[in-house]
């Protein structure tokens, strides 16, 4: 890489020590900080220079790449730092709201917030199926994507600050949502002495029939219903599988088993019912989950 790009990480967790070995190892002169004292002899060894301070930090580099705990920790550690004129790429996890503040707090010190959210473990950063979710002036990530490249695909989502931490929630809950219910569905089989592989052949044959390509692929037929805002049910009406989830939590109660997740499961089938969408499929949920309970 010619004139690479220089870079400031703050933050040398797990994540931040990873970010700051891979822009190291991509050419990129790194200089580092954290807030424990302690962390960053591996880094300096691999050639990152360590700043005593976090305004000495951030007046290393015009780019700041920020792993912190939450937007908080990036307010109090860059609080008597000289912020104009600099870019702060804040990866740390927080709500979207959160993000929009953080924003304002940014440009009142002159500097320029991108809000981000990095989609996989510290291993993964910088692997070829690393990507984050970016948000905030198009223009202003666009100087700095390719140094951001190093830690993985860079996915502009738009230029409301609170877009990246949307998309990322929106995916971890996803993430996190599909393997407790594989534990759970594990935990119920195994109460039958049946091994979890026993069951993990049919649980990755509906995850692909689920995210299959093509009109006919269930995730883009229920997305094609989501988007028309048309749920038709016919023959697999969701009264149907309100009483099916009942079943599900008994058959969790009668093995004897934790039944916090297919109780909100059920709750929620039974809400939406009651809500007059029993007729209708099973993407009419969302119109229940749009009015939260009081």
């Amino acid at each position: 890489m010619s004139n690479p790009e220089t870079v400031t990480v703050i933050g040398l967790g797990a994540m931040g020590s990873t970010m700051a070995r891979v822009f190291l190892a991509a050419g990129h002169p790194t200089t580092v900080w954290n807030r424990t004292p302690g962390r960053a002899a591996d880094l300096v060894a691999a050639g990152a220079i360590e700043a005593a301070t976090a305004a000495e930090a951030v007046a290393a580099n015009q780019l700041i790449v920020i792993s912190q705990i939450d937007y908080d920790s990036m307010n109090n550690s860059l609080a008597g730092a000289d912020l104009n004129g600099k870019v702060l790429v804040n990866l740390s996890s927080d709500s979207p709201d959160r993000l929009r503040t953080a924003s304002r707090w940014a440009t009142e010190r002159g500097a320029t917030l991108i809000t981000a959210g990095i989609m996989v473990p510290p291993p993964g950063i910088g692997q070829p199926s690393a990507y984050s979710f970016y948000s905030g002036p198009r223009e202003i990530l666009d100087q700095h994507t390719a140094t951001l490249e190093a830690l993985g695909r860079v996915e502009y989502v738009g230029s409301d600050p609170g877009l990246a931490m949307l998309y990322y929630q929106s995916m971890l809950n996803i993430f996190w949502s599909t393997l407790i219910s594989y534990f759970y569905s594990a935990a119920l089989v195994g109460s039958a002495g049946i091994s979890p592989s026993d069951l993990r052949p049919y649980a990755s044959a509906m995850l692909t029939d689920l995210t299959a390509d093509g009109p006919m692929g269930f995730l883009n037929i229920l997305t094609t219903e989501l988007e028309a805002g048309t749920y038709p049910g016919g023959q697999n009406n969701l009264h149907m599988q309100a009483v099916g989830s009942e079943h599900v939590l008994h058959a969790f109660q009668q093995a004897g088993l934790d039944t916090t997740v297919p109780t909100a499961l059920a709750a929620l089938f039974a809400r939406s019912d009651a809500d007059g969408h029993g007729q209708s499929g099973l993407t009419a949920l969302v119109e229940t989950i749009r009015k939260p309970t009081a």
